[in-house]
C-alpha cells in the first residue's frame, strides 16, 4: 500500500476481490479491505489536480476565469495560449449551474453565514448549522473568497481538501487554499468569470 494513500486498513477477508475495496496481503495470503480516510483522499486530490500552467486556447482575454465543471478545473487565462490550471470542487447534482459573472468583492479569510435555505435543509438531515462561522481554518470557505456577481457563488478555498474534483457544494467552486490564494493574488475585482 503505497504511503501517499495512507489508507486506514482493517483485517479480514474483503467481501469483493476488488483493487478499489482492498488489496492482497502476501503474508496472510488473504484479500484486506480498506477505507480511504479523509487524510489520504486529501492527499490524493492535492496529487492529482495540483496547480500548473498548461497550453490552453480560448478566445477569452487574458485574465479571464473559465470554470470547466464536467473536468473539475479552472483555468486562468494567460497570454501566449496559456492559462494557469487549477483543481476545483464544484456543485452537487441540483446545485449546478453556468453563465458569465464578474468578482464584485474578494476577501481575506472570510466569515461564512448560511443562507436560510441551507439551513432549512440541512436541518430536515438532522444537521443544526451555525448561524455564523467566524474566518479561520474552520470556515468551510477557506482562506479567500471571490463573490460572483449578485449571486450567493462564490469561488473559495476548503477546509476539506478531499472534495476537490468532486460535485459536493451548494454551487460554489472550492479550491484548495494554496491555489484560490494564489488566484486571489492574480484577479482583480470586475475581472470576467465563466462557468461551463
Amino acid at each position: 500500500v503505497s504511503a501517499l494513500l495512507a489508507f486506514a486498513v482493517f483485517g479480514g477477508a474483503a467481501s469483493a476481490q476488488d483493487p478499489s475495496t482492498g488489496f492482497f496481503d502476501a503474508a496472510s495470503k488473504q484479500w484486506v479491505s480498506y477505507k480511504l480516510t479523509t487524510e489520504a483522499a486529501g492527499a490524493i486530490a492535492r496529487s492529482k489536480y495540483k496547480r500548473s500552467v498548461v497550453r490552453y486556447r480560448t478566445g477569452e482575454e487574458p485574465g479571464t476565469i473559465i470554470v470547466d465543471t464536467d473536468e473539475r478545473r479552472l483555468y486562468y487565462v494567460l497570454d501566449n495560449g496559456k492559462a494557469v490550471r487549477y483543481g476545483i470542487g464544484v456543485g452537487r447534482e441540483g446545485f449546478t449551474w453556468s453563465g458569465t459573472e464578474k468578482i464584485t468583492r474578494k476577501a481575506k479569510w472570510p466569515g461564512w453565514t448560511p443562507p436560510p435555505e441551507m439551513i432549512r435543509r440541512e436541518a430536515k438531515k438532522g444537521r443544526k448549522l451555525p448561524a455564523y462561522v467566524p474566518g479561520g481554518p474552520k470556515n468551510p470557505l477557506g482562506a479567500r473568497a471571490l463573490y460572483l456577481g449578485g449571486t450567493d457563488y462564490r469561488i473559495h478555498g476548503t477546509n476539506e481538501d478531499w472534495s476537490i474534483g468532486h460535485a459536493v457544494s451548494s454551487g460554489c467552486i472550492r479550491m484548495l487554499n494554496e491555489d484560490v490564494e494564489d488566484l486571489y493574488e492574480r484577479v482583480g475585482v470586475g475581472a470576467k468569470v465563466v462557468v461551463l
